[in-house]
């Protein structure tokens, strides 16, 4: 999926023009809140990515910066673009606001770079898997709620359809080692983990409990890349309840350094399929 088909993509990508335009302008946020007659605090939500913007406004921002006509056009056409519903939007009843701009730009990400502690990431799961780490967190929620978001996590899951994206995933031995769900369960996973492995677009490493300190340890993340030079790369962290986004440059290009180091620490690709084979040989 290209990222400009992503409403959330669109709308980072009018986000960072924008501030680009304004800062260009020399205006403030709240000089250009003052012009528009609204907070300064929406102009910069919008410039963010965080919210969408109505193309009324943009058109209004746009004229304030003196921004060419063909520009403004152009702008306004993906004001538009970026209001359309994702395919997240169907389960609007599950998913949380900082879920939903996850979602929207994983969707849209052409390369995947996940390192994860404990337990098996998301795109990863198998469905009971993903039932036994979602009920744990969802303790005395109806048993219904709990089905809509294992369909969630399942529907996110297209790494074996057309046009999938990379997947670069470095493990923590834990995460191997970790029972979810019990022995059964654990061990589809595992052999879940085994078949992806073999995909083309699905690269797994793990880190074994021996192989030392790492710039990375207890402290899980994703990289979202995008195949389009205009859209940045950015980095999600997530919490119990929130999340944060990193987008700075140069933040950034930091986590992609400690990626690497991962990489480089972690075990080749076949000696990662032989620790996933003795760990289901232990279960």
């Amino acid at each position: 999926m290209a990222s400009a088909q992503s409403p959330t993509v669109r709308r980072r990508r009018l986000a960072l023009e924008l501030r680009r335009l304004r800062e260009s302008a020399k205006l403030t946020c709240e000089e250009v809140a003052e012009r528009l007659e609204c907070s300064a605090s929406k102009i910069s939500r919008v410039e963010t990515g965080r919210v969408s913007v109505s193309p009324r406004d943009v058109r209004d921002m746009l004229e304030i910066y003196g921004t060419p006509p063909e520009q403004r056009d152009s702008l306004v056409q993906l004001a538009r673009d970026s209001r359309q519903k994702g395919w997240w939007h169907a389960y609007g009843d599950t998913v949380q606001p900082h879920i939903a701009t996850y979602l929207g730009l994983e969707s849209a990400a052409s390369e995947i770079r996940i390192y994860e502690v404990n337990l098996i990431p998301g795109l990863l799961q198998t469905q009971d898997y993903a039932r036994a780490v979602i009920g744990a967190g969802m303790v005395n929620s109806p048993r219904a709620d709990i089905d809509r978001h294992v369909a969630l996590r399942m529907e996110r899951q297209r790494l074996a359809r057309s046009s999938p994206p990379k997947v670069w995933a470095v493990l923590d031995e834990a995460a191997l080692r970790r029972q979810v769900g019990g022995p059964e369960v654990m061990r589809e996973q595992l052999e879940y983990l085994r078949e992806l492995a073999n995909l083309r677009n699905v690269s797994l490493q793990v880190i074994p409990f021996g192989g030392g300190a790492h710039p990375a340890m207890g402290r899980p993340f994703v990289i979202l890349v995008f195949g389009e030079t205009i859209d940045p790369d950015v980095v999600y962290l997530e919490d119990l309840t929130s999340a944060l986004w990193v987008e700075n440059v140069d933040e950034v290009d930091r986590y992609n350094v400690f990626f690497n180091h991962l990489r480089a620490s972690a075990l080749s690709f076949d000696e990662s399929g032989a620790l996933i084979t003795a760990a289901l040989k232990d279960m």
